[in-house]
């Protein structure tokens, strides 16, 4: 089975500003057509139909979601969600946070998961691993891919949340560029799955608060999303 990712940009949409111009979030004030118009053409520039197209309502928390065929409406409070069955792409949407996509070729299965600070350091991502080890794949042949967010240098938090996250998330306290407490939850995740036998873990280096090209809450706000999406061809 042959395994696709891609992460969006900001450019090719036709959303206005402050949205300009490939928001794909449905839920941050954009005009809803303009949103619709922008799902039909990720889904064209994948090679699939809008309808093949899996979404979720993001909560920040850890429930994981089993899609066997195409769902009509975003799967609801779900932060990840897997699938064995080729030709749906999975979608998470972020504009600081984690998107993380995961997939065994061999056992044909594959996930994408929304991972906020909230949502990792309450484990939204060993709930998928356990739901993908159900579902027939095998830790040593995962592949993962850490999308581009937030990065250490500028994600300030306060100290006691720092050492809170880093409790739960070993290996994700940072300092800021500035010196200060900060987060970087790629580090940390990156951790996590190798602590728990993932065998490729790659990380896309960029910065969401950096990146003019890329979609960032802390940067700018309201401001749109970027889409991860992974899926299976036959």
């Amino acid at each position: 089975m042959r395994i696709r990712r891609v992460v969006t940009t900001r450019e090719g949409g036709v959303s206005k500003a402050p949205y300009e111009s490939f928001n794909l979030g449905d839920h941050v004030g954009d005009d809803p057509a303009a949103v619709e118009a922008n799902r039909a053409r990720l889904a064209e520039g994948i090679g699939l139909t809008p309808d093949r197209l899996v979404w979720m309502e993001q909560v920040h928390g850890r429930t994981v979601g089993v899609v066997d065929g195409p769902v009509g409406e975003p799967l609801e409070a779900t932060d990840a969600v897997v699938t064995k069955q080729p030709g749906l792409g999975l979608v998470v949407l972020t504009a600081d946070c984690v998107p993380v996509l995961l997939g065994d070729a061999e056992a044909g299965v594959i996930a994408a998961v929304h991972a906020g600070r909230v949502g990792a350091r309450v484990g939204v991502i060993i709930e998928t691993l356990k739901t993908m080890l159900a579902q027939g794949a095998r830790l040593d042949r995962i592949e993962v891919l850490l999308g581009p967010s937030v990065c250490g240098e500028c994600y300030e938090v306060p100290a006691e949340m720092r050492a809170d996250v880093e409790k739960h998330l070993p290996g994700s306290a940072a300092k800021s560029r500035k010196g200060t407490p900060s987060l970087d939850l790629r580090a940390g995740l990156w951790q996590q799955l190798a602590d728990a036998g993932v065998g490729k873990i790659g990380i896309d280096p960029r910065c969401t608060f950096e990146e003019s090209g890329l979609f960032s809450h802390r940067r700018e706000n309201p401001t749109g999303r970027l889409a991860a999406v992974i899926w299976m061809e036959p």
